[in-house]
């Protein structure tokens, strides 16, 4: 199935729940709304014809300071998927405010979304809701902030933290 034909066949399957598609240099992307996250990354894993085994990717973008966006949500989360199977690739984006920075979580579909979301939390702030242990991966725990996050002062003092005793 070609890119086109995966993000008709997503429209077709969840209609309004797809907010946009769009294609560029060989990339398809798919925005979904949060409520229906969850359903669409099962059924691209297990709909036979997409079999998407593997999450190769997932981060956030900030968009606070981009030109055009500063009135949408200020995060989005990028799903990157690929089928080992079919040898072909999904990019699912989700939409989320700052106010509300909550997905659920996809560990359950594909275990290495425990890390990646981790990292998603740890740098930008984004929750991941029924995340078996969702703490910090690359900060240390007393560090105050997400520091990918486009206000984060770059000048900012951290506390100091010594050996545990």
């Amino acid at each position: 199935m070609d890119g086109a034909a995966m993000l008709a066949e997503l429209r077709a399957r969840f209609g309004s729940d797809v907010v946009e598609t769009h294609e560029h240099r060989g990339d398809h992307t798919a925005v979904v709304t949060r409520e229906a996250l969850r359903r669409v990354l099962a059924w691209c894993r297990d709909e036979p014809s997409l079999a998407f085994e593997m999450l190769t990717d997932l981060t956030a973008v900030d968009y606070v300071k981009y030109p055009g966006r500063q009135d949408g949500p200020r995060f989005e989360v990028v799903y990157h998927l690929y089928s080992l199977t079919h040898n072909h690739r999904l990019r699912l984006k989700v939409r989320v405010d700052e106010d509300d920075a909550l997905v659920p979580t996809a560990v359950d579909l594909w275990p290495i979304a425990d890390w990646f979301e981790r990292e998603v939390w740890d740098m930008f702030g984004v929750r991941f809701a029924g995340h078996p242990d969702l703490r910090r991966l690359l900060m240390y725990e007393e560090f105050v902030g997400h520091p990918l996050r486009k206000d984060y002062p770059i000048d900012r003092r951290q506390p100091l933290i010594g050996p545990a005793s």
